[in-house]
C-alpha cells in the first residue's frame, strides 16, 4: 500500500506532520512576548476563589494537565465544558472567578455565548489559535498559540495548546523561567523523529488493528487529556467507533465488552499510574481482548518518544494519530475528511 502517494494531498496528514513546527512557533511566540506575565502576578496576589478551565472537544481535554497542576499548587480549579458553563453552571461566572477559555477557533457557538455572559461579570483569559476571534479580542488577556491554519481534525492546534497551557501553568504558579523552553525544544525533536517514520508506523498498525470494531483509548492523571482527545479524533478522522476515558472508568463497565473485536490503547502514564496501566493491559488480554501499552519501553509505533514528565501529554497523542491513519487506510478512506461536521462548530 503506497500511503505516501495515496495521501499526498491529505490535509489532515500534512497537519500531523507539521506538529513539531506548530509547537516551535508557539514556543517562539510565547518567549517573544509573554502576555500573561503581569496578569499572572495579580492573579496570585488576588488568589481568585475559583479558576474555571473551559473548552469543547480537544480544547476541553487539553485542560486536564493544567487542572491537576493548579490543584496541586493549592488553587481551586474546575474543569467545565463550555456548553454546560453557559447554561447550567453559570454560577461560576462571578467576580471571584478567573475563566480560562480554550478554543482553537475562538469563535465556536459556545465561546461566543460565553463571552456575552462573562461581560462585566468575570475576567476571561483566552487561549486560542485565532487572536482576532471574539475570544482573542474580548478576553482580558490572550495567549495565542500560532499553530497555523488547520485543515480539519484537531492535531497541531491540540499540541500547541498543550504547550501554551503548560506555559500558563508556570505563570500562574509563579514558576516562570524554569526549564519549559528547554524541555519543549527537546520534545519537538523527539516528535520529529517519531513522525518521520509515519508510513512504517501505519503499516505496522494495520494488521494489529485488523478486525477491531470497538476502540478505547484510556489513561490516568495527565494522560486523560490524550485519552479523551484520542477518542474524539478517532471518530472524526476514521468514522470508527471509539471512546476515550480514564483507565479506572474502563474497569467500571466497558471491561465487560472485552473480546477479540475490542482494541484498548492504554497510555501508561507517570510512575503513579504505570503499574495500574500494566495490570489493566494484562487483565484485558487474559479476558480475550487486545491491548497495547504506550510507554518508553514498548516496541515500534507504541514506543513513547523520549521526553520529560510534563511534555509527556504532548507526545502521547502521536500513537493515537498513527492509529487514525491505519484505520482509515484499512477502510480505504481519506483520514480526516469531514462529511457531516465542520472545522468550527457554529451551532449549539
Amino acid at each position: 500500500m503506497q500511503l505516501e502517494t495515496m495521501w499526498r494531498d491529505c490535509g489532515y496528514l500534512l497537519d500531523l506532520l507539521e506538529q513539531p513546527d506548530a509547537v516551535a512557533r508557539t514556543l517562539a511566540g510565547l518567549e517573544e512576548a509573554d502576555p500573561v506575565a503581569a496578569y499572572a502576578g495579580r492573579f496570585r496576589a488576588e488568589r481568585f476563589r475559583s479558576v474555571v478551565l473551559t473548552g469543547m472537544g480537544s480544547s476541553y481535554w487539553a485542560c486536564r494537565p493544567l487542572y491537576l497542576r493548579l490543584l496541586s499548587a493549592g488553587f481551586a480549579p474546575a474543569m467545565v465544558e463550555t456548553s454546560e458553563l453557559i447554561h447550567y453552571e453559570r454560577a461560576w461566572l462571578n467576580s471571584q472567578s478567573l475563566i480560562v477559555a480554550v478554543s482553537q477557533s475562538g469563535r465556536s457557538a459556545e465561546i461566543i455565548k460565553l463571552m456575552e455572559l462573562a461581560r462585566g461579570k468575570c475576567e476571561v483569559l483566552g487561549v486560542t489559535n485565532t487572536p482576532d476571534s471574539p475570544l482573542g479580542v474580548l478576553s482580558a488577556c490572550t495567549l495565542a498559540t500560532r499553530a497555523g491554519a488547520e485543515h480539519t481534525v484537531s492535531c497541531k492546534t491540540y499540541v500547541a495548546t498543550m504547550l501554551a497551557l503548560e506555559w500558563l501553568g508556570d505563570a500562574l504558579c509563579g514558576t516562570a523561567g524554569a526549564t519549559l523552553a528547554e524541555e519543549a525544544l527537546a520534545a519537538l525533536e523527539s516528535m520529529r523523529a517519531y513522525l518521520r517514520r509515519w508510513p512504517v508506523h501505519v503499516r505496522q498498525l494495520i494488521p494489529i488493528l485488523d478486525g477491531a470494531r470497538h476502540v478505547f483509548i484510556v489513561g490516568r492523571g495527565p494522560s486523560v487529556a490524550a485519552a479523551g482527545t484520542g477518542g474524539l479524533i478517532m471518530k472524526e478522522s476514521t468514522h470508527c467507533q471509539a471512546e476515550g476515558m480514564s483507565a479506572a472508568a474502563f474497569r467500571h463497565g466497558p471491561l465487560e465488552m472485552v473480546s477479540d473485536a475490542v482494541f484498548v490503547l492504554i497510555l501508561e502514564g507517570d510512575d503513579c499510574s504505570a503499574p495500574l496501566s500494566r495490570k489493566l493491559a494484562a487483565d484485558i488480554r487474559a479476558a480475550g481482548g487486545r491491548a497495547a501499552l504506550v510507554s518508553p519501553s514498548s516496541p515500534g509505533v507504541m514506543e513513547l518518544p523520549d521526553t520529560s514528565e510534563r511534555m509527556r501529554p504532548l507526545l502521547e497523542i502521536l500513537p493515537v494519530e498513527m492509529m487514525t491513519l491505519a484505520l482509515a487506510a484499512a477502510k480505504g478512506r481519506e483520514p480526516g475528511r469531514f462529511e457531516h461536521a465542520t472545522k468550527i462548530t457554529e451551532t449549539e
